[in-house]
């Protein structure tokens, strides 16, 4: 069964212009109100409800439009599902722009609405609510949106789930495992986990019912031991439980997640001795609730306990056109191909590319097509003390070879190392200047060197430098998303926190929007 069309009122009765008159700050449920038509369309309408299944069972289906608001509203104004409930029946702003003024009870009940975020994030309409945005920018505004000059840059945002130490994310995973087959066989979770031989996980605090001195490396690794015994312990157990015919165990998780920790923390030594591993394991677990968080540095200084939400800024009409999220630990340039895919379902030309240099390894760089220009701050060329820097050797791109200032040749191989001939170095009348190196001068070569030699000599000039600032745009496109999306994550979860950061890009749009027809 599909929803019948969201049909309400396009002109505002006298109540409705005596609420707006008294709208003051959040002037988004204006804007929606009167635009509520034009942003879902009949046709826009159609499309959406053309996504639900057929039913014939159940309770009526309800207008995607009007949910699909609700979930922007909710972004707008940072509240959870149960105050978005709340509102429907109690703030008239949110009754002004669902048409549920005065309703006794909400026209959706929690449940449908969590439904409804479910079925966006599968069917990847949270991605063609930017789009439409977007559309109904490019048809009031007058401008192709098939052609576009971008900036990318990213932005912390740290996850929801609590951060632990070794001893505590083992010792929560099995508190959690244990819990659930306790819930489910109505037991006491202290008398299934006395039965399982984990009893170190009773306790509220782990470190509690341990109990040691940690400036002790001995009494440390005792406490380790206890928390893996509790492990194996707890996995013999549970191997011995029904699971649910047809289904996973619902403990399974968790006991997953301690054993991923076991993993990547521990080792045994040579006596036999469980210890904690020197170093950190490449992409470590550190949390149980949300396995895709990570620990990942913005910069030297700022570490990063969750994700980076990345954005690409149309530099001429001020939207968003695509957004995406990668774990902290994921280099920048990793998320490209994702942002690439977005745009291509806009069918989007790129003409230009403004980005941080953590981009510039990234394929979208690398795989650029012909014409397509890059603006970028160069990395730096510093030389060692007062010998020659890189950008003193001259690139002959048109015969192929790498010049010194002594008019000294060797060929360009970009992507390697080349290397000067240690004879021609040591005859060198400039020597002092340039190496001390008994082996010649040797220069690494990027294998876009073309490119980044085109950079520095492009902010050479005002103008370069002038193009170099229009990147600073998508900063502050990231501090405005950043003041409704948060700096900590909403939900648990790469792809939920993806929703999340794709509603915050869509309020940012329509704000675009209302400024416009100011």
């Amino acid at each position: 069964m599909q929803p019948a069309p969201w049909d309400p009122p396009v002109a505002l009765s006298p109540v409705e212009q005596a609420i707006v008159s008294r709208i003051k700050r959040a002037k988004l449920f204006v804007f929606l109100r009167q635009q509520r038509h034009v942003l879902f369309s009949a046709a826009f309408q159609a499309e959406l409800a053309g996504y639900y299944a057929a039913s014939r069972v159940g309770h009526p289906p309800q207008p995607p439009a009007r949910l699909a608001l609700a979930v922007l509203l909710q972004a707008y104004v940072g509240c959870s599902d149960d105050e978005v409930l709340e509102a429907l029946v109690m703030d008239r702003r949110w009754q002004l722009v669902l048409d549920c003024r005065d309703a006794e009870r909400g026209p959706f009940s929690k449940g449908t609405y969590v439904a409804f975020r479910q079925w966006l994030i599968r069917h990847d309409l949270d991605r063609r609510l930017i789009e439409r945005t977007v559309e109904v920018a490019a048809a009031q505004g007058g401008f192709s949106p098939r052609t576009l000059r971008a900036a990318l840059d990213s932005s912390p945002l740290w996850g929801a789930a609590r951060v632990e130490d070794t001893y505590n994310l083992v010792g929560h995973a099995l508190r959690k495992a244990v819990s659930v087959l306790a819930r489910q066989q109505g037991r006491e979770l202290t008398a299934v986990a006395t039965e399982a031989g984990a009893t170190v996980v009773t306790r509220a605090s782990l470190k509690t019912a341990l109990d040691c001195n940690w400036d002790v490396p001995a009494e440390r690794e005792a406490a380790l031991a206890v928390v893996l015994e509790a492990l194996t312990a707890v996995e013999r157990y549970l191997a011995t439980q029904p699971a649910p015919p047809g289904a996973a165990a619902p403990w399974q998780p968790y006991l997953v997640a301690a054993q991923q920790v076991r993993a990547q923390d521990v080792e045994t030594t040579a006596g036999g001795t469980p210890t904690l591993r020197r170093g950190v394991a490449r992409d470590r677990r550190i949390a149980v609730e949300d396995g895709a968080m990570r620990h990942g540095r913005k910069s030297r200084r700022e570490r990063i306990d969750g994700y980076k939400r990345h954005v690409v800024r149309d530099l001429d009409q001020e939207l968003i056109r695509a957004v995406g999220v990668t774990a902290a630990n994921v280099p920048d340039a990793a998320v490209t191909p994702a942002l690439e895919a977005d745009l291509a379902h806009q069918q989007v030309t790129v003409q230009e590319w403004a980005i941080d240099r953590a981009y510039l390894s990234s394929a979208l760089v690398r795989e650029r097509a012909p014409g397509v220009r890059i603006t970028c701050k160069a990395w730096p060329v510093r030389g060692v003390g007062e010998r020659y820097a890189k950008t003193a050797f001259t690139l002959d791109w048109a015969r192929g070879v790498l010049r010194c200032p002594q008019a000294q040749e060797v060929p360009l191989r970009l992507g390697h190392t080349v290397h000067f001939p240690a004879a021609a170095c040591a005859d060198c009348p400039v020597r002092e200047r340039c190496t001390t190196s008994p082996q010649g001068r040797s220069i690494h070569l990027h294998p876009d060197e073309r490119l980044l030699a085109e950079l520095r000599e492009r902010q050479a000039t005002p103008e370069g430098r002038a193009r170099l600032r229009e990147r600073v745009a998508v900063e502050h496109t990231l501090a405005h998303l950043g003041h409704w999306q948060g700096r900590r994550a909403r939900y648990c979860g790469q792809r939920k926190n993806l929703f999340d950061t794709r509603r915050c890009a869509v309020v940012y749009n329509l704000h675009v929007l209302a400024r416009r027809a100011a």
